[in-house]
Parts: C-alpha cells; sequence; structure tokens
C-alpha cells in the first residue's frame, strides 16, 4: 500500500518553565486532549534539528527537517528574497533589512526601537529615499516586502560571508559589518562589507535630513531613520527534494521564508489559511492537506501560533495558543486519521521562550509519529518532559526523513545498489535490462 506522510509542525511550541504556570512549560500547562490523545496512539520522542542547546531559527530547522546539510543552506535572505518574488541571480546577494529608529552617540548610531505601527504609505517613502547605492562594482537596491522589512539585493563581484549590523536588542549600538574571520583576505567579502557600511551611513543620513514623523504613527514613534541588517544569503545549487527523497513534497504554510525555502527545494507550496484564531486556522490547513493526499506523499502543515505567542513573552498566551490548536487538530485530524495509508507525526521546529532576550532557545521539542505499524509506547501526555519517556527516544535533524521513508515503506536497504546514486529511498528510479 502506498503511504503518505502528514508532518503537523508547530512552530515554536517548546519552551522553559515559569513560576506563572506552576513551574510548567505552556505545553504542560495547557488542557489539550486531543493532543495527549495522539500521544497514546504513537510513539514518542524528543527532538532536536541539531544538537541540544543549540538556538535554530525556523528556516534552519526546516532545513535540517527537510533531510539538507547545514553546507547546503543558502541563507535567510536569499530564501526571504526568493519567497517575496524577488529575481535574484546565482551570483546576487540578499540581505535582510529593517526600518527603525535609532540615534547618533559619539559618531555611532544607537539602535532605539524597532517595533513603530505606522502607515504603509510611510514605510513606502521612507524606502523610496534610500533605494538604491552604488560603489565600486557592486549595484545596491533596497526592495520593500513587508510594513518596515525590506531586502537589499547586491549586483556585481559580491559575497554573502559578511557579519550582521542588528544589535538585536534595543538600546545597543548598530555593528559594522565585517567579513568573516576565514574571509577576511577575501576580496569579494572585503568588499560588500565595505558598501554595506557605506550604504548603513548614508542611508541614516538621508534618512535623517528633514524628516517628519509619521502623522499616523502611534504617539511614541519618532522618525524611522535607520536600517539593521543581517542574514545574508545566496543561491546554491541543491538536489531537489524529490530526487533527494523520491517524494513529491508539499508545504502549506504562510511568509515568505517557507515559499522561499520551498522554490529553493523543490516542494510545492500552497499559501495556508490564515485566521486570527490558531484553532481554525490549522483546522483549515489540514482541510487543504486533504487535497493533496492523491497527489503527494509527503506533506507539512505549519502553524507559527504558538512562536509567535512566545514571542511577545507571555506564557498565559502562548498556553492559550496551544489550547485553540488543540481544539483545531481535535475537528480536523479524525477525519485523516480514519484512512489506513496515513502516516501522522507531530512536532515543533525549535523552542521559542516567552521569558529573557533570546529569540529561540536550544531545549528539545515533543515528538510524536503514529500509522499503521508504528510502535506504541506508554506515553499518555504529549509534552517537552512527558515525550521523553517515548520509545522514539532522541531524535536529531538529519534522522527525521530517513525515518519517514522508513514508516513509508520506501527505507533503501543499506549496500543495495538499484541507481548509480546511492540515495536512501526505495525502489530508485532504475531503468530496465533490455534484452532485445
Amino acid at each position: 500500500m502506498n503511504r503518505t506522510f502528514v508532518l503537523i509542525l508547530l512552530d515554536g511550541l517548546g519552551d522553559r518553565s515559569y513560576a506563572e504556570l506552576g513551574g510548567k512549560t505552556p505545553l504542560q500547562a495547557a488542557e489539550t486532549p486531543f493532543l495527549d490523545e495522539l500521544a497514546g496512539m504513537g510513539c514518542n520522542g524528543l527532538f532536536h534539528a541539531s544538537f541540544q542547546g543549540q538556538a535554530l531559527p525556523s528556516e534552519n530547522a526546516h532545513f535540517a527537517m527537510f533531510g539538507y546539510k547545514p553546507d547546503d543552506f543558502p541563507g535567510r535572505g536569499a530564501l526571504e528574497a526568493l519567497g517575496a518574488g524577488i529575481d535574484l541571480a546565482m551570483n546576487d546577494v540578499a540581505v535582510l533589512a529593517n526600518l527603525v529608529q535609532v540615534a547618533e552617540e559619539d559618531g555611532c548610531l544607537k539602535f532605539v526601537r524597532e517595533k513603530v505601527k505606522a502607515d504603509k504609505s510611510y514605510f513606502q517613502q521612507a524606502f523610496k529615499r534610500i533605494a538604491s547605492f552604488s560603489s565600486d562594482v557592486v549595484e545596491l537596491e533596497l526592495i520593500p516586502y513587508k510594513g518596515s522589512f525590506a531586502i537589499i539585493k547586491l549586483t556585481g563581484v559580491v559575497s554573502p560571508f559578511i557579519t550582521d549590523s542588528n544589535p538585536i536588542v534595543e538600546g545597543r549600538f548598530l555593528l559594522e559589518v565585517f567579513p568573516w574571520k576565514e574571509y577576511s583576505s577575501h576580496e569579494p567579502s572585503i568588499r560588500t562589507a565595505k558598501i554595506m557600511n557605506q550604504y548603513l551611513a548614508w542611508a541614516w543620513k538621508t534618512l535623517s535630513r528633514n524628516v517628519q514623523s509619521d502623522p499616523d504613527a502611534d504617539s511614541s514613534a519618532a522618525v524611522l531613520n535607520g536600517l539593521i541588517t543581517q542574514r545574508a544569503g545566496q543561491l546554491k545549487k541543491v538536489i531537489p527534494f524529490h530526487e533527494k527523497f523520491g517524494l513529491n513534497g508539499a508545504s502549506i504554510s504562510s511568509g515568505a521564508i517557507y515559499a522561499g525555502l520551498c522554490s529553493y527545494l523543490g516542494i510545492k507550496h500552497i499559501k495556508g489559511h490564515e485566521d486570527d484564531d490558531p484553532g481554525e486556522e490549522i483546522r483549515h490547513r489540514i482541510h487543504q492537506a486533504h487535497g493533496l493526499l492523491d497527489t503527494h506523499n509527503f506533506i507539512h502543515v505549519h502553524s507559527k501560533a504558538p512562536d509567535e505567542a512566545g514571542h511577545a513573552k507571555d506564557p498565559l498566551l502562548k498556553r492559550q495558543a496551544i489550547e485553540q490548536l488543540d481544539k483545531g487538530l481535535a475537528a480536523s485530524l479524525p477525519q485523516l486519521l480514519k484512512r489506513k495509508d496515513i502516516v501522522l507525526a507531530v512536532t515543533a521546529d525549535h523552542s521559542t521562550p516567552c521569558r529573557g532576550v533570546m529569540v529561540h532557545s536550544g531545549e528539545p521539542v515533543p515528538l510524536c509519529i503514529l500509522g499503521p505499524g508504528v510502535r506504541k509506547d506508554y506515553v499518555k501526555k504529549f509534552d517537552e518532559v512527558s515525550a521523553g519517556a517515548g520509545g522514539l527516544g532522541f531524535v536529531r535533524g538529519p534522522e527525521l526523513m530517513p525515518m519517514v521513508l522508513n514508516y513509508l515503506d520506501r527505507g533503501k536497504l543499506v549496500g543495495l545498489m538499484d541507481t548509480p546514486v546511492d540515495q536512501p529511498y526505495w525502489p530508485g528510479r532504475s531503468k530496465p535490462l533490455r534484452v532485445d
């Protein structure tokens, strides 16, 4: 029987423990009867896309989960450019940029404020003033794509091996851009770092010249007069997902980063239904997955809700989002589970802490897999602690796709060579022997 693997990805689900939740994580404290039921039906374990303690962004975690090595990662800037529909040649470099408020102090720029509500036209006018810049053999173009966010596209003899200017925390000074240490003598990297520093200084001077605050911005907003940049990237050549694993992959998700990641790996991207209620959103997205079951055998269904609640730094809000997701899953997954050809996994890409300055943290997340032939363990609750007693043990990122192939009865016995390439799946795209 041909099977389909459905991966329900609850972004940023993992967390730390908090006093206001009785010393529990938001997931432990949440009422999740349906997720707990799934845990009791399947095999459980802990998952980390890399190694314990390493804080991963979603794009790197997903890249590993989809079976690709870090050396093939093109950088978030390149992926977001693809997802935003920006024409990016193989030699171009893309850098993420964010319009913020800065203040000059002793010849340096201090990061004052990032999140400012302002009219769309305000951002457009600001970006227009600093839309292009050139130096030596490099052309720089600033391309707006969402609110205060934009992408810098560098064309010419350029390199992605440069540091960020974003200090992450408000109140710190913007950082000078340097080549990576191992590229400190690499002329394209030196040139790219130089033009970035020149551009950021010029952008601040240009935006600070005769600019008024946006009358529609919130009352505490001053002029947005600077840029912070991070995560330079450049496209590479990778083996498409269907060739690498012999599976037709699809992702139901939203956001430029997932659209770009799918474009880069050759995974079909379907824009997920969006709703203010996380439960309704995931219910609709699982319904969207039903329409792919006859054409795709690896389907990724994504929810950003736990991650967004974590970034709000509110454990109670995150608990609420998790409970809403549980209701949405209860309303949609049972129909899917009636099918005998579905292997289901529920997990997260990383932990997102509701306290502290870390954007993401390095604790592992729960993983539950259930379906035909999957072993059942004794775990009865879906959370970051209970899952550790499960039969899957500790699963790392590079192990997930081999597990997917195994549960789909597509894993190849080591040593078999039915094609010139030692692919991990069986049967491969082989040619029959002809005797005529």
